[in-house]
């Protein structure tokens, strides 16, 4: 059984030739070794028969070890079972390009001397000698902690606020001239109507332009505001009942 210097890793194999991924214990980044030529296919089938699509260099991919299917417990006999059917010239090729792959891979890791993970280059922190999750780097560590301190004290400000919680009212003024929404000024944006209110001479409500009768008391709004008392003449507002001044009725 081959043994990798990380259980983290892919065999990508084919009959036509030989490559490897190995994984960063901490973020799961892979590095893909270049890939190599099996020379028992290249006897058996020519050149033709090379697979498409196979990374010549080595390099470092995105991706999750979990998602592998390949872990400490099982890797051996996966690989057995995948690779039984081939000849032992193709195994004595696997063996030797794997021990290569590895020399190629061991390159781009480090291994931690605390947790025993190995981790690429992003995941080291060269100056201690330790990953990251064993010695997170100062400067990272500290941004991080400023960071997670100025989030805490926002919410702590938010908690503390009153925030206002009424509804708000959304009218829109309609022209009674157009009969188009007219906006906010004192004339319609469609056709430039007035848009100031009139008064009821009878109850003193405000009313839309155009309006004949009052939409309050009925009355109509182009009445005079005021009345002669039938009695001694005096001036009355429209609507009343009475005369201010001798209270003789007046309607």
């Amino acid at each position: 059984m081959m043994k990798a210097f990380t259980r983290n890793y892919e065999d990508n194999s084919t009959e036509a030739g030989y490559q490897f991924t190995f994984y960063c214990d901490i973020c799961h980044d892979g590095y893909k070794t270049s890939f190599i030529e099996s020379e028992t296919y290249k006897r058996k089938k020519g050149l033709r028969g090379l697979t498409q699509g196979a990374g010549m260099l080595g390099s470092m991919l995105r991706g999750r070890a979990g998602n592998i299917g390949w872990n400490l417990e099982r890797g051996g006999n996966i690989l057995s079972e995948r690779f039984e059917q081939r000849s032992p010239e193709w195994q004595k090729e696997h063996e030797k390009a794997f021990e290569r792959a590895q020399n190629e891979a061991q390159q781009h890791f480090h291994r931690c001397h605390a947790c025993q993970k190995w981790v690429c280059d992003s995941d080291y922190n060269e100056d201690e000698g330790l990953c990251i999750e064993c010695a997170p780097r100062q400067e990272v560590y500290v941004a991080k902690a400023r960071a997670e301190a100025m989030k805490r004290n926002i919410d702590a400000k938010v908690e503390t606020s009153t925030v206002w919680n009424d509804k708000l009212e959304s009218k829109t003024t309609v022209c009674q001239v157009c009969g188009k929404p007219a906006g906010n000024g004192k004339f319609c944006n469609n056709c430039g109507a007035s848009l100031e209110l009139n008064i009821c001479p009878a109850c003193g409500r405000e009313n839309a332009r155009g309006v004949k009768f009052c939409n309050q008391c009925g009355s109509p709004m182009d009445a005079p505001k005021t009345l002669k008392c039938p009695g001694c003449g005096a001036e009355v507002g429209y609507g009343a009942k009475f005369c201010g001044e001798c209270g003789a009725k007046t309607g």
